[in-house]
């Protein structure tokens, strides 16, 4: 097994734990852990660095510090380590990293050519480039100069990076609703469960709305969350009856209900986060005392343990960064956001339909023994997801972190103590994002009825 381990940081075998009893894993599935892992890590050193609290736990406990950071030419107290900027940094070098390899990798559609091999072992002189990448940052001339430059790209890169999981949010409810209408056909049970869950998805928005409507509004004052949740619920209402019109349902006989459903539970989710984020308001009681109005009075009482608080909200928060980066870095979800999608004729009904894996039928081409786990090479006929837009996801994903570790515009102040404190630049991400989300599933609804003369296979 250490052979095998050996051939995987040094070479082109693909990775693989040494435990026997652990199930099949697939090169493809082992390629793509490894490079997610490198992200998780970096992503981890960038929280540590924003840690007022670490910060101050490594004064007093590391002994000799003031000599150690002036050894290392950090600062008096190690202060070039910590900060906005030392994120910025870290985060130059993970996306040079992933993005040198979306130049190194464009049109590879074979696994057996030599930047396939690259691609796929030499993890170790991986993890050695992507080091020195971010330890390089932090000799770049004119810091102040590169700083400021590289906030606005990060910005760009951070907005990208949203519209791309926009995107695939709205392709993900067409796809479902296509898939199971397809099983419809053939089993009066898709039918059914279509009904079901279209009747929760929009249980859940109605809920969400009235909640909303009654802990962060009031009789008096709030009237940006009055209006926000009132826009946006009429929103939904909106686009759910646009995707029932018939001058559409003649167009896209597979639009319905379902799609419309998922998009209103994503918008009152993305209303819910933006108000929780948006800084709260105060006004005078009848005892000249500042109180807060427009939050929930109960969710005062959640951040009195702020490291609790944020230490799980930071790790759910970039638990789903990474997910959205690995699922919409499959072969479907590229090809998705280039307007190519699966035929109704090839869609088989699966009630896990999003969870089918890339290239299931070469899968069992070739499967490779070891004393430890079983690595299936599954990529022996050609490459199962695009290594160029794989590694080009990761580098916006890099961008947004970079971006929501620093709270996007309000950097100089910002500590991950802090992380779930509200801003306005927080809370106006969110509402754009909301809004982007319903422009684009409304342009898939009324895309056909304005260029007629297109066709359009979502």
């Amino acid at each position: 097994c250490l052979t095998f381990q050996l051939a995987c940081c040094c070479g082109t075998a693909a990775c693989s734990l040494c435990c026997k009893c652990c199930p099949k894993i697939k090169q493809s599935t082992s390629t793509r852990f490894m490079y997610a892992l490198y992200f998780i890590l970096v992503t981890i050193i960038c929280c540590v660095m924003m840690s007022t609290t670490v910060a101050n736990e490594m004064k007093m406990h590391i002994p000799f510090y003031k000599q150690m950071c002036k050894g290392i030419q950090a600062g008096e107290m190690c202060e070039k380590l910590v900060g906005y900027s030392a994120v910025y940094k870290v985060c130059f070098g993970m996306a040079c990293f992933f993005f040198l390899f979306f130049l190194f990798t464009i049109k590879i559609n074979s696994s057996k050519s030599c930047r396939a091999y690259i691609h796929n072992g030499f993890w170790l002189i991986k993890l050695i480039l992507l080091a020195a990448m971010c330890s390089g940052a932090f000799f770049i001339p004119d810091q102040d100069t590169f700083l400021n430059a590289w906030r606005y790209v990060g910005a760009t890169g951070g907005f990208l990076f949203i519209a791309i999981q926009l995107i695939l949010l709205v392709e993900f409810a067409h796809k479902w609703n296509k898939n199971w209408t397809a099983g419809a056909n053939h089993k009066q049970m898709w039918n059914g469960l279509l009904a079901l869950v279209t009747l929760i998805l929009y249980s859940i928005a109605v809920a969400a709305l009235v909640l909303m409507a009654l802990f962060y509004t009031r009789s008096d004052g709030c009237m940006y969350n009055k209006v926000l949740i009132g826009v946006n619920g009429g929103l939904c209402l909106f686009v759910s009856l646009v995707a029932i019109s018939p001058c559409v349902q003649n167009r896209q006989p597979h639009s319905g209900l379902l799609q419309s459903g998922v998009i209103s539970c994503y918008v009152m989710y993305l209303t819910f986060s933006a108000l929780s984020s948006k800084p709260p308001e105060t006004i005078l009681d009848e005892n000249n005392q500042n109180i807060t109005i427009c939050v929930p009075e109960f969710s005062q009482g959640l951040h009195r343990d702020e490291n609790l608080v944020t230490g799980l909200g930071t790790t759910i928060l970039f638990g789903c960064i990474l997910y959205s980066c690995l699922t919409s870095t499959t072969r479907a979800s590229s090809e998705a956001l280039r307007g190519i999608y699966a035929t109704p004729e090839t869609e088989v009904a699966r009630c896990c339909f999003c969870c089918v894996p890339d290239g299931d039928a070469d899968a069992e081409e070739h499967v490779e023994e070891r004393r430890g786990q079983t690595v299936i090479y599954d990529e022996k006929k050609g490459t199962v997801y695009s290594y160029a837009y794989f590694h080009f996801v990761f580098f916006l994903a890099s961008l947004y972190v970079m971006m929501t570790v620093t709270h996007w515009f309000h950097y100089e102040s910002a500590q991950i103590e802090k992380f779930f404190t509200g801003t306005w630049s927080i809370f106006w991400i969110k509402m754009v994002s909301c809004w982007v989300c319903v422009c684009l599933y409304l342009w898939t609804l009324i895309a056909p009825l304005c260029c007629p003369a297109r066709e359009f296979s979502v």
